[in-house]
């Protein structure tokens, strides 16, 4: 394994301006700017013009995650405002999409605000009513330390997903600086959103439109969708001189086995967003485990660089499926943090739709490993050209 030298990163700490920052969603979703970068080529244009631009013969992969309200408020009797931001679940069950389901009491990790006004003996409440009764939602803080929150509700017909949609706000990125309205409620959503766990969107795909869907479809492009639920960690931004000692967060990820198939029967992949381009090149590594003997699905951060004699996509793929088929799985479960930086050479993805993203972060460093230095050149001319930054923002298409 040879893990590469960290960038410098004072590099990626390019000038933002607030100004330069889309505060609020455009009214149509497909009538953002799409940057495109064409083997070094740049030019401007409109992205409900995206399906004149992608080959008959790619596959789109969309991350259908769905962002849940994950942002809950509580009043003390003082009056004081307790918030509690969903993180991850821990009891019964660790996996997302198993613990929104549940009708039983949770144990979430959580991000508490006050938390000093919240002793673990005092239990919050919240009256809930979804227009026909009323739910009493219970909060108690468990584990001061690892900030472990308990929830329960005492209207069992109820899963906790129905409980967050009626407790909770949409979770807007921090930088934004504004409390969520409620045009958030569907706009900080993909069309095709499905799976409910992600407290981030994945914004790449919020410019898509049903109408955009179905002209790829009639021209022949595939479409094929996995889910990544982004986590908080996705905002971090690096705080470290050598990026390689960064703390990646781990999110949870879920694929059919037609997922696994599009995959290793496509020509060209075009990953619609950074989660979906995460997704897919852990699976490949998944898959160079499974060949080397082992079945466990976390992928660690750097286990990205290795070097020798790879298998190809295909190769890999193909394994993947005929282990899952062998093993009688439809739908494979794990999680990563995967750490794509300058340096890595992607296995899996040929494309990549992607908005602007925050000086310094991670997915800079995403971008640089994909098209090299002439993310300079993007960014240069986004700032030049008037293009809105960051979740709401405009969009790129990526064709190195």
């Amino acid at each position: 394994m040879r893990i590469p030298e960290s960038p410098d990163l004072s590099t990626f700490n390019y000038h933002l301006p607030d100004e330069k920052i889309a505060k609020h969603p455009l009214a149509n979703r497909d009538d953002s700017k799409l940057l495109l970068y064409e083997k070094g080529h740049i030019s401007d244009k409109i992205f409900r013009e995206a399906p004149d631009f992608i080959d008959e013969d790619t596959t789109l992969f969309f991350n259908n995650t769905k962002v849940i309200p994950a942002r809950i408020h509580f009043q003390k009797e003082t009056g004081a405002q307790i918030e509690i931001f969903l993180l991850k679940p821990i009891l019964p069950i660790p996996i997302i999409s198993t613990a929104m389901e549940s009708t039983d009491d949770v144990t979430w990790e959580c991000m508490v605000g006050n938390l000093k006004r919240w002793k673990e003996e005092t239990v919050l409440y919240s009256i809930l009513n979804d227009g026909k009764q009323k739910i009493k939602l219970e909060a108690t803080l468990v584990n001061r330390s690892e900030r472990l929150v308990s929830f329960k509700w005492d209207n069992k017909d109820y899963s906790f997903a129905e409980i967050v949609d009626l407790a909770g706000q949409v979770p807007l990125p921090p930088y934004l600086n504004r409390a969520a309205e409620p045009e958030d409620k569907p706009r900080y959503q993909t069309v095709y959103s499905k799976e409910e766990g992600a407290v981030a969107a994945p914004t790449a795909g919020l410019h898509f439109t049903d109408q955009i869907l179905e002209q790829l479809k009639e021209k022949g492009v595939k479409e094929s969708f996995l889910t990544l639920h982004v986590s908080a960690g996705t905002f971090q931004p690096i705080k470290v001189d050598d990026a390689r000692e960064h703390p990646m967060h781990s999110e949870q990820i879920e694929v059919t086995i037609e997922t696994i198939k599009d995959i290793a029967g496509s020509k060209h992949v075009v990953a619609v967003g950074t989660t979906s381009m995460r997704s897919l090149e852990s699976l490949y590594w998944f898959g160079v485990r499974l060949i080397n003997g082992n079945e466990q699905f976390h992928i660690e951060k750097l286990e990205l660089y290795q070097e020798g004699n790879l298998p190809s996509r295909t190769q890999v793929f193909q394994h993947i499926c005929g282990w899952m088929t062998d093993k009688g799985i439809d739908k494979l479960s794990g999680s990563t943090e995967i750490f794509i930086m300058p340096g890595y050479q992607f296995k899996v993805c040929d494309g990549l739709f992607t908005n602007f993203h925050q000086p310094g972060s991670t997915l800079m460093l995403l971008v640089a490993a994909f098209i090299g230095e002439d993310w300079q050149k993007v960014y240069d001319h986004a700032l030049q050209n008037d293009y809105r930054f960051l979740s709401y923002g405009d969009s790129s298409l990526l064709l190195p």
